[in-house]
């Protein structure tokens, strides 16, 4: 590793203890470490902006904006405020009940649309069950979003990074539906379990408040039904788009920008007005995020680990799945999965071809696992973390760093553990 890459690892360890430590806004941490990165040549103009491998990604960026603009303009309709009473009725007032609904739906729409999408939808909904019912808001969106990461895992769609090892690997979506999702529904039944365990101090029951919920009207909240059935028909076009995007050859972040600003067009609302809903530090928090990883990447941090990784355990099959497991999940909560999964899956495609064809297929399920658990683990770890806590912020209802990562890493912990028994059984005996 060059001299530029050592000094490239001091400036993103410093930026990162500056996000974990908050000693600084993440925006300023993030967009200070990137502007470091340039200066002293780990990444220049061409590759921050304008590469695949090593620069801001723009299929994250303008998918966030689009579907931010659909959720601005939904929020107008008082859709958020039917699903929350609904979702309370269901519940009976109850906190914990309402929390595995929310916990559940959020799990299951993040195996169809990317979990991303899944939370700027959920998160609105949560605020108003949690003001409901006299809550605190902080436990309900961190189990949303570890939820959507665990959902997310279960098919080819649900998480970027399965998108890239499905293409190295030639994968299908049949394939992690057999292979990954009946694990996934393993996973999600223990993850309610610690739910009711972790956030137990959360679930204050009020019989004052739950009474005064049961007896409102959903229908009563919907303020505009014109442009209720406007919004919902746009927001359907766009979520089949999404399940359909290999086959009609759009990126998603194609089909969400132009479904936002065709629903921004029909909503006839004033744009400026909307435009202020988006959430546009969480974009400049996800540049220079991208620019930082980027640089590890470019000056050739990351291949190195990969392939000190890759040499560590060649020929052994069993090791070699349990590193790649481990090693993703632990990378994987540091750096954004998506940089270090399109860097790993060369070197583990190598692994693949090296061993039996028929036995060796277990190394692209840990490097998945490992990848989409792994992003539990911090707040920054996964880019559904990173919109939660600025939708937080935003709400007047700030989660820490460390009070998001000490609930993330217990989740990890608990579900890569499970994954090593499902993989040796399944795989490896």
């Amino acid at each position: 590793m060059t001299a530029t890459g050592w000094v490239a690892v001091v400036v993103f360890a410093a930026a990162y203890v500056l996000i974990a430590t908050e000693k600084v806004h993440r925006v300023v941490a993030a967009c200070g470490g990137a502007v470091i990165m340039l200066v002293i040549g780990a990444t220049d103009a061409e590759h921050a902006f304008f590469s695949e491998e090593s620069g801001i990604d723009w299929n994250v960026i303008f998918l966030l904006v689009g579907m931010m603009l659909i959720v601005a303009v939904l929020r107008r309709t008082g859709v958020f405020e039917y699903l929350a009473i609904w979702s309370v009725k269901r519940a009976r007032g109850r906190p914990f009940p309402a929390m595995v609904i929310l916990v559940v739906v959020t799990a299951v729409a993040s195996a169809g649309l990317d979990n991303v999408t899944t939370v700027l939808l959920i998160a609105p909904v949560t605020f108003l069950v949690c003001d409901r019912l006299g809550v605190p808001v902080a436990p309900f969106l961190i189990a949303e979003v570890l939820a959507s990461n665990i959902g997310g895992t279960a098919t080819l769609v649900g998480d970027p990074p399965n998108i890239i090892i499905a293409s190295r690997a030639g994968l299908s979506f049949n394939d992690f539906l057999i292979h990954l999702a009946p694990f996934v529904v393993v996973l999600l039944v223990v993850f309610i379990g610690l739910c009711r365990l972790l956030f137990r101090s959360a679930f204050r029951y009020d019989p004052q408040r739950a009474e005064a919920v049961m007896v409102l009207k959903e229908r009563d909240a919907i303020r505009d039904r014109r442009l209720l059935v406007v919004s919902g028909a746009v927001l359907a076009a766009v979520m089949v788009a999404f399940v359909l995007h290999t086959t009609l050859h759009l990126e998603p972040s194609v089909v969400a920008i132009v479904g936002g600003l065709i629903l921004l067009a029909l909503s006839r609302l004033d744009a400026t007005d909307v435009a202020k809903d988006v959430e546009w530090p969480t974009l400049v928090f996800f540049a220079g995020l991208f620019v930082m990883v980027g640089a590890l990447v470019n000056t050739g941090v990351i291949d190195t680990v990969a392939d000190a990784a890759a040499d560590a355990v060649e020929g052994r099959l069993g090791v070699a799945t349990f590193v790649l497991l481990g090693g993703s999940a632990a990378l994987s909560a540091i750096v954004d999965n998506i940089p270090y999964v399109a860097t790993m899956s060369p070197v583990v495609a190598e692994l693949v071809q090296a061993e039996d064809a028929s036995r060796s297929q277990v190394l692209w399920w840990a490097l998945a696992l490992g990848a989409d658990l792994g992003g539990n683990a911090t707040a920054i770890g996964a880019s559904a973390n990173v919109v939660v806590l600025g939708l937080a912020e935003r709400g007047g209802r700030r989660i820490s760093f460390w009070e998001f990562t000490k609930y993330g890493l217990v989740v990890t912990a608990v579900t890569i553990a499970l994954a090593v028994p499902y993989l040796w059984l399944r795989y490896l005996t």
